[in-house]
């Protein structure tokens, strides 16, 4: 067999493997060594690995994972979710759909200090789904919007995901991290949006809820000062070139464990849950990340992405017809793996393939665009039925929410993501903005 038709047959029986739900760190791994060996002998592969594990491993800007795990797990401990919450859910409760949008602004604003999507909407879910609840939601809207407002942990900075990404393609963390930011204010603004219609065309679904006073609002700032504090000083630090990605997530693990620890939540056991959950987190993403390495090791011995790049290049075909076809294999890809995942398995043979394409720009800006259309469409297939991770994490959590209401839930905000995506699309200079002008 040649090292393509290998190639093709070992990409087959990986996803055969992911579908039996075995890990897919584990799966790439164990594929990736059994066709190195096909293609180049025992000998080729140890020597490969013997090396392999410590040249990932010891890269400096991997470190950033860790801390900003870290980060994440202080933040849960110190009742920052609670907080931003409870001070969206003043200044929005008294609209139409105000709780709602108010569990928007607590997934924005937690996502911004976490950096995980599941970790998002599970914790927000926990502080508003009661709330939601008491004041009378339906069940598919307070699900749909929880679930669909979890996906801004993958989006705003920091994003464990945008490190990888920049890792993979050998860009700048800094740089990516610029050009998520208005991307990420646009999917919370059009999620507000879409409940905004929503309650409009379904009035019970969503009750106002009591007025309060200007003076409540404004004592509810004291609540998250020091999570605007944070997320100010970690990230404008990184912006204005004050510190590195891995020095600022380091200011904010440290910031929120103070907070933690002030708050009182922080005690020894506090301390160990979080260092446990942080250690837990990052073995099984270093797992899933050399486990793609020696995957993506095996796909250069077969030639297939080069093959691919150069059949595409020379096929004539619309660049734009080649993405979007790129990011319906990431919808697909979204009903059986996490969003690292497609990630580490999709961008070793994409990106060779945009970068013979022309789009209009150079390799640098094709870089920071792609990587943050494709990190929305992975958010979508975190709430695309039939499988989407974000929405059984919340319908789980929901009692007697049918898991059919809250597929339904989440369809206006997937109308919301379509039409930003096609936005991005057609005005990459909305995405390159930043970088540009922090350039």
């Amino acid at each position: 067999m040649s090292g393509i038709a290998i190639g093709a047959l070992m990409f087959a029986v990986l996803l055969l493997l992911i579908a039996l739900r075995i890990s897919i760190g584990v799966a790439m791994l164990l594929v990736g060594m059994i066709g190195y060996v096909a293609l180049s002998g025992w000998s080729p592969l140890i020597s490969y690995l013997k090396t392999a594990a410590y040249w990932r491993f010891s890269t400096y800007d991997l470190s950033v994972v860790p801390l900003f795990l870290l980060m994440g797990q202080f933040a849960s401990k110190a009742g920052l979710s609670r907080a931003l919450f409870h001070t969206a859910s003043v200044w929005m409760g008294h609209r139409r759909g105000g709780i709602a949008m108010a569990a928007i602004g607590g997934c924005a604003g937690f996502g911004a200090i976490c950096g995980s999507s599941l970790a998002t909407a599970a914790t927000i879910g926990q502080v508003a789904l009661p709330e939601l609840k008491r004041h009378g939601y339906s069940g598919s809207l307070a699900t749909g919007a929880l679930a669909a407002g979890g996906t801004l942990g993958i989006l705003i900075p920091p994003s464990v995901i945008l490190v990888i990404y920049a890792i993979l393609t050998e860009g700048n963390i800094a740089t990516m991290f610029q050009a998520a930011f208005i991307p990420g204010f646009l999917a919370a603004f059009g999620y507000l949006i879409a409940i905004s219609v929503y309650v409009r065309l379904k009035p019970d679904s969503g009750p106002a809820g009591p007025a309060t006073s200007w003076r409540e609002k404004f004592s509810s700032l004291g609540d998250v000062w020091a999570v605007t504090t944070i997320f100010l000083v970690v990230i404008g630090g990184i912006y204005a070139g004050a510190f590195t990605p891995t020095e600022g997530a380091a200011v904010g693990a440290v910031s929120t464990g103070l907070l933690a620890l002030i708050h009182g939540h922080l005690r020894w056991d506090g301390l160990r849950e979080c260092l446990l959950g942080t250690a837990s987190a990052t073995g099984m993403i270093f797992l899933i990340v050399f486990g793609a390495d020696v995957f993506n090791a095996f796909l250069a011995l077969t030639q297939m992405p080069a093959e691919a790049a150069s059949m595409i290049g020379q096929s004539n075909l619309s660049p734009y017809l080649v993405l979007v076809v790129m990011l319906v294999l990431y919808l697909i890809f979204g009903c059986v793996m996490d969003s690292l995942s497609m990630i580490l398995l999709t961008i070793p043979i994409f990106w060779p393939i945009l970068m013979v394409l022309d789009f209009g720009m150079s390799p640098d800006d094709l870089k920071i665009w792609f990587g943050i259309i494709a990190l929305i469409v992975v958010e979508v297939g975190l709430i695309t039925p039939p499988v989407g991770m974000n929405v059984f994490i919340i319908n789980k959590m929901a009692v007697n929410v049918p898991m059919i209401e809250s597929f339904k839930g989440v369809l206006p905000f997937l109308i919301s993501d379509i039409v930003r995506v096609v936005i991005l699309i057609l005005f990459p200079s909305i995405t390159l903005l930043l970088p540009r002008l922090f350039s």
